[in-house]
């Protein structure tokens, strides 16, 4: 019987630290990745759009066009899964690159075990993402209309424009009705990690939801926090 190829992983590295790019890609190479290392933006991102990539590792602070500005320009096609990579550690820059699209944020320096957890976080949610799921009851299912190949909601005539993180979230907490989800079972659900307290990605995207939701003007449900219990998406006249 002829085996199976299953083709490496495909990660785009776009950095401009000679001596991090090139280490970066050994090293992920070595742990079986298909790597293409870019050192500037606009290379990078007519790379990113001409061809087919599982992951996007994406430098802030690159010279000329910046990595968000990047991140900018690239998700105005595609959603391919980003993660960012900054020295800057201020929260506002990390809402900043979760607002434009980022799937996840990786502050320097890092370690490869983490850059490599992390990767294999969002090929796993990709992979639950590309999985049917059963249907959603008819009765949470009349206002907002979810979009698994987008990976999207629409409303009113209008997409949210959720990233990937975002949009399995949204349909965890969706597909839970009125149940509380705790933390640490989102993050292993949703972000395929566990819960660490310093982590405000699950915040993060809550809130980048939030805002999306409100745009579109959607009301029927809110999505809510639960001090102490996690998250649950209810209706605005339930009390949790």
């Amino acid at each position: 019987m002829t085996p199976v190829s299953v083709e490496p992983p495909r990660i785009l590295t776009i950095e401009d630290d000679p001596v991090l790019g090139a280490y970066v890609r050994e090293q992920l190479e070595h742990c079986g990745f298909a790597v293409t290392w870019c050192q500037n933006g606009p290379e990078g991102l007519g790379i990113a759009r001409r061809r087919p990539f599982d992951v996007v590792l994406l430098d802030i602070l690159l010279p000329g066009m910046d990595g968000l500005e990047v991140l900018t320009h690239f998700r105005q096609s595609h959603s391919t899964p980003v993660l960012l990579m900054s020295a800057l550690g201020a929260e506002a820059d990390r809402i900043s690159g979760f607002r434009l699209g980022a799937d996840d944020y990786l502050p320097k320096p890092f370690s490869m075990a983490e850059l490599r957890v992390r990767i294999e976080a969002i090929l796993r949610r990709v992979a639950l993402d590309r999985r049917p799921m059963p249907p959603v009851p008819v009765s949470l299912a009349q206002s907002l209309r979810f979009d698994d190949e987008r990976s999207d909601v629409f409303f009113a005539e209008q997409w949210a424009g959720l990233t990937r993180s975002e949009y399995r979230l949204l349909d965890t907490l969706h597909r839970n009705g009125d149940e509380v989800l705790s933390k640490a079972f989102l993050y292993q659900h949703v972000l395929q990690r566990g819960y660490a307290a310093h982590d405000r990605s699950l915040d993060m995207h809550v809130s980048q939801i939030r805002r999306k939701l409100k745009a579109l003007g959607y009301s029927e449900r809110e999505l809510r926090t639960v001090w102490g219990k996690g998250y649950v998406l209810s209706a605005l006249d339930e009390l949790v």
